[in-house]
């Protein structure tokens, strides 16, 4: 059995938005206030994280993990990747860090953290981390298989990640038919759903609903929402019956 934590399913600023009083960043509902998107996967006492954005101390806080086996990047943009360093509590207590991306999103870790990666700084303290790329091929960390899927951020490559029958991919626009295929006969589907309005490097609202249907999983949640795509609960009631807004620290479990 694996289970899935919603550590974090809001878009790049979270919500509340600093300083906004859009009328959703001042919901009291606890399902409209969101973290930074990151899930965690826990399977046979094993954890795995997709993404570190820079709520990840606190999502580790918040959901008491003690141990992590590895970080998975879509990509390299902040709201993904700016929680690296906070990785140093895991380096201490289980010596070298796994972590797992494209070829981009690496480059772009050793740019951002030279005092991470870069061998001749010797800044003490620094977690030592081994950088796996990930190709087109299915890959195996534990005894849990990962199934890369790639999509189009705009421009930019992104990877999301099939594991049995889930898949997980956030910050799409476009999808490609051979990739659309790996999805075939999934039970639960995540991908990102930014708002109602039209944007340049999401979903919206309309494209994420026929997305999930070309899809077809038996049950599809949206994440990366912002502040614009309403409330939580008003959303809820315009969605197909087989379709839902993931919210923070919701749990689902897949056979």
């Amino acid at each position: 059995m694996i289970e899935i934590t919603f550590l974090g399913t809001g878009t790049s600023q979270g919500i509340p938005v600093i300083g906004s009083n859009h009328p959703v960043c001042k919901s009291n509902n606890y399902k409209d206030k969101r973290l930074r998107s990151s899930i965690l996967i826990s399977y046979n006492n094993k954890n795995y994280v997709i993404d570190c954005g820079p709520d990840f101390r606190q999502q580790m806080i918040r959901n008491n993990i003690e141990d992590l086996c590895a970080i998975l990047f879509t990509h390299e943009h902040s709201d993904h990747v700016a929680g690296l360093d906070d990785i140093r509590p895991f380096y201490f207590r289980q010596g070298e860090f796994n972590i797992y991306g494209n070829k981009a999103t690496i480059i772009a870790l050793k740019s951002r953290y030279p005092y991470i990666f870069n061998n001749n700084i010797n800044y003490p303290g620094v977690p030592k981390i081994k950088c796996n790329l990930i190709g087109a091929n299915n890959f195996k960390i534990e005894n849990l298989t990962f199934n890369p899927i790639k999509a189009s951020h705009n421009k930019l490559e992104v990877l999301g990640f099939r594991i049995n029958n889930f898949a997980y991919l956030t910050d799409v626009k476009t999808i490609k038919s051979k990739e659309i295929k790996k999805l075939n006969k999934l039970d639960v589907l995540v991908i990102n759903c930014l708002r109602i309005e039209n944007h340049h490097s999401h979903l919206n609202l309309d494209e994420a609903i026929a997305l999930s249907k070309k899809i077809n999983p038996k049950i599809c949640y949206f994440t990366h929402i912002s502040h614009h795509l309403g409330f939580h609960e008003d959303v809820e009631k315009i969605l197909p019956k087989n379709i839902h807004l993931a919210y923070d620290q919701l749990k689902i479990q897949i056979d």
